[in-house]
């Protein structure tokens, strides 16, 4: 099923559309916004999905001359926001954040979704990509990723790795790893990514996928090592460190991938200014500095290539958790 119906404009098109070229039926555009705009998070407040709406809310809300309110709507995996979303009506003033933990890997997990995952939404693009590390405690005897794979296939079964919980984007990167790897570790879920983190961090696994931006702290005090970069590119935060595709597991890439939606059916005018005002936001040189500053990467982009990007992350985690059969519970 395809996410967007017709055809979308890129957001370049969209903003330099001559006013003479706007249909009639999207006069509507003129009139929005006339109030605020509520910006679903799916997650509860504090964390990086959050902050990142919360600078996004700024900007954009300088733009469209309105409010930008952030929602903190979490539970179940980020479901509970969609959900939310997908009841709202379609016509602008409710858009969402959403993750690939929620939009690429909660419906392989989860039998009934209280909302059509696809079917629901309006996709407006990507919005930012957050790079995980994969890290093991000190007391591990390996300093590099190819030393680190030998000590795990010398040990089956034996090596233990942390994460946020079943189903966590530090789970399933690290399930990505043992199936190309050929490697086998035991799963041990934490309540969150803080306590996952100081689960590794006290010695009680040896590695992690920890977010970028929470490791570099503890490697610079080398409370833990940080071996690889999840992500296809290496981050300017770390460019000393190698992906782990550069490391030997050939065609590794995962990342947290934060999306922009709106309830399907909102009308191409609205969608198209929501698509603008993105996008300047994205390319302002303060709003990105910001963003940055979180370990964050802008992406930006049209509708059809995040519909394109949905459809590989969804079938790859959907591979990943048939293989490694991952159930909740």
């Amino acid at each position: 099923m395809s996410m967007i119906p017709g055809t979308r404009r890129s957001f370049l098109a969209a903003a330099l559309a001559s006013p003479a070229l706007v249909p009639r039926g999207a006069a509507a555009q003129d009139r929005f916004p006339s109030r605020p705009v509520t910006l679903v998070i799916p997650w509860a407040a504090g964390g990086s999905t959050d902050s990142l709406g919360r600078v996004l809310a700024q900007a954009m809300g300088a733009d469209l001359g309105q409010p930008v309110v952030v929602e903190n709507r979490g539970g179940a995996s980020g479901t509970v926001g969609h959900a939310f979303v997908a009841r709202a009506r379609p016509d602008g003033y409710t858009v969402l954040l959403g993750t690939n933990s929620t939009y690429a890997i909660a419906p392989h997990l989860m039998r009934d979704l209280p909302y059509d995952n696809r079917g629901a939404f309006d996709g407006i693009s990507l919005v930012a990509r957050s790079a995980q590390s994969l890290c093991v405690h000190p007391s591990v005897p390996a300093n590099s990723v190819a030393e680190f794979v030998a000590y795990c296939r010398a040990r089956p079964g034996a090596v233990n790795f942390s994460s946020a919980g079943i189903g966590a984007s530090s789970h399933l990167a690290t399930e990505l790893f043992v199936a190309k790897t050929g490697t086998q570790l035991v799963h041990v879920p934490y309540r969150g990514g803080g306590p996952s983190v100081q689960g590794l961090l006290a010695g009680e696994v040896a590695m992690s996928f920890v977010d970028l931006v929470t490791a570099l702290p503890f490697r610079a005090s080398r409370q833990l090592k940080l071996l690889g970069v999840s992500t296809a590119a290496r981050s300017e935060l770390a460019s000393d460190v190698p992906t782990l595709a550069e490391a030997g597991v050939a065609g590794f890439d995962s990342s947290t991938d934060v999306i922009m939606l709106l309830p399907v059916g909102s009308p191409t005018a609205i969608r198209d200014r929501i698509t603008t005002s993105l996008h300047r936001a994205l390319t302002d040189p303060d709003t990105r500095r910001r963003i940055i500053e979180m370990g964050i990467e802008p992406v930006g982009g049209s509708a059809a290539e995040l519909d394109a990007y949905w459809t590989r992350e969804y079938d790859k985690w959907g591979e990943i958790i048939r293989s490694q059969n991952i159930r909740l519970g």
